[in-house]
């Protein structure tokens, strides 16, 4: 086979931190900002957390979810009322403290000691604390209850060490938040958020994940109970891409969420919260994106065909043009994966190869050049991303009839979309390993596979308190974590590795992101 000149510079294999950020700045997906970790969401990055929103918020709305929106300036009183919420968001908030500048006298700008606050605001970290307050307002008697909420908006956290779409000061989001009558009303519903959100990324970002229960040191500060869904990278690592929590009353109590029940009795409301952020196009990118650059699943793509005519700059580039137009057309009017089908006739000037791999980098699942002959004989050229080089070293084009194209394109699609999710499972489930039965075994493991080390199944004794607290040191001394306890996984034999206690379930041991 002829050796393959990939269009990035540098590979996943020799250094997957550089290709990651490769793979963004060539699929111009994003760029710094000036503001440390704090970037600028370019239209093909954007374009793909705007398919993503769309997507979910059709899901959200399905479970009768209704959408709002939450001020950006969040009293510190607010977050003073929920102590342990507080203490686990402290080293992150960012805080307002006065209201005006005044110059220095030094040609700069100064805060004005005359503008202070009398109450310094935190920029939103997380809404938990102002849509408590609403909801105390908004919820008076049993016949309000449920309520469920969500808004889409940008969050800061004040990161300390950051990377592109995984870890940002600032970042988009949905957050949901509801208040409910009682703990199996709320647990249904964390439950739900949590099943909607392994369905979206295994059926519309094609990334298989794992759903389960974090243990109790990776709860969301204040929640009794913390799920996520897990999702393996290429390097395997693993990537935590949603979360939702069952929050008790503890909440509602801080923020006085309470209802007159049946009997006239005043009770605590039950709430959840659950969200997942833009950090869902980084597990894409590090999913699916091979030394080519990105490959984005079809249900995802602002464009899911992009059409390249060849011109000439002479006589023969209207009849070019309007045959592509043609195409674009009647592919436009099929449908794949649920909605009409998204096609760009790209008729910006440059040579068809320059524009080729400008959009293989961004991952357009299918990519079509067409010339001056191939207009004249009906045909098109056609390359699938997720098959980009064939057996001989060559980009894998092929010719085929247009009519024939059109009728079996979208169907192309939808084999895409499964083809990138069959890669991906079966990559992870490679990873996973089983059988190691010591702490000693679990270092060497990772010790002897630092490149790609995948996860570990271990059974799990469920330790709390000061057991706890040993095996979360032993960990970080590893530089591991327990990711979740899958769902219905029945329960393991044997003891536990860091207990010696008997097993009672399954989890995940891995390094992550």
């Amino acid at each position: 086979m002829t050796a393959i000149r990939h269009a990035l510079t540098v590979t996943r294999e020799a250094d997957f931190a550089a290709w990651y950020q490769e793979v963004i700045s060539e699929a111009e997906m994003a760029e710094e900002s000036g503001v440390r970790g704090c970037m600028v969401i370019k239209p093909w990055g954007y374009g793909i957390w705007e398919r993503i929103q769309k997507l979910m918020d059709a899901r959200i709305k399905a479970a009768g979810v209704d959408n709002c929106y939450f001020p950006l300036f969040i009293p510190l009183s607010y977050f003073a009322k929920e102590a342990e919420h507080v203490d686990g968001f402290a080293k992150e908030m960012a805080v307002v403290t006065h209201h005006r500048l005044i110059q220095d006298g030094k040609g700069g700008l100064v805060p004005d000691p005359e503008a202070k606050l009398e109450e310094p605001l935190i920029v939103r970290p997380t809404s938990e604390t102002v849509i408590g307050q609403a909801m105390s307002r908004w919820i008076q008697s049993w016949r309000d209850l449920p309520l469920l909420t969500n808004q889409w908006a940008n969050v800061v956290r004040w990161e300390m060490r950051t990377r592109m779409f995984l870890r940002t000061s600032e970042f988009l989001w949905q957050e949901g938040h509801t208040a409910h009558a009682d703990k199996a009303d709320a647990m249904a519903e964390t439950l739900r958020a949590l099943e909607m959100y392994r369905a979206h990324a295994e059926d519309d970002l094609a990334m298989p994940v794992i759903a389960g229960e974090k243990p109790e040191n990776e709860r969301f500060p204040g929640a009794v109970a913390t799920y996520s869904i897990e999702a393996m990278m290429q390097d395997g690592k693993a990537l935590q891409a949603g979360t939702s929590h069952y929050l008790g009353t503890g909440f509602a109590e801080a923020a006085g969420i309470r209802y007159q029940d049946r009997d006239g009795q005043q009770t605590l409301c039950h709430t959840t919260s659950w969200g997942v952020s833009t950090r869902l196009i980084g597990g894409v990118i590090m999913t699916h994106g091979d030394d080519d650059g990105l490959r984005v699943p079809p249900a995802i793509a602002p464009h899911q065909i992009v059409i390249l005519p060849m011109l000439r700059e002479d006589e023969g580039d209207a009849a070019l043009l309007a045959y592509c137009e043609a195409l674009r057309s009647e592919l436009s009017a099929q449908s794949a994966l649920g909605e009409p089908v998204r096609v760009l006739l790209d008729k910006r000037a440059g040579k068809a190869t320059q524009k080729r791999w400008a959009w293989v980098k961004k991952g357009v699942p299918l990519i079509l050049e067409i010339g001056g002959r191939d207009a004249a004989g009906g045909q098109v050229s056609v390359v699938r991303r997720d098959r980009l080089w064939n057996e001989g070293g060559k980009v894998n084009f092929l010719a085929q009839n247009r009519d024939e194209f059109v009728a079996k394109g979208a169907a192309e699609l939808e084999d895409i979309q499964r083809a990138l999710h069959f890669e991906a499972t079966s990559r992870r489930d490679a990873q996973i390993h089983r059988g190691i039965t010591d702490v000693a075994g679990l270092e060497s493991f990772f010790a002897e596979s630092k490149r790609y080390p995948g996860w570990v199944e271990l059974g799990w004794s469920r330790p709390t308190g000061a057991a706890l607290e040993q095996v979360v040191a032993t960990l970080k001394a590893l530089k591991l974590t327990v990711r979740n306890t899958p769902m219905h996984a029945p329960a393991p034999g044997g003891t536990c590795v860091f207990t010696g206690q008997q097993a009672v379930e399954t989890i995940y041991v891995a390094r992550s992101y």
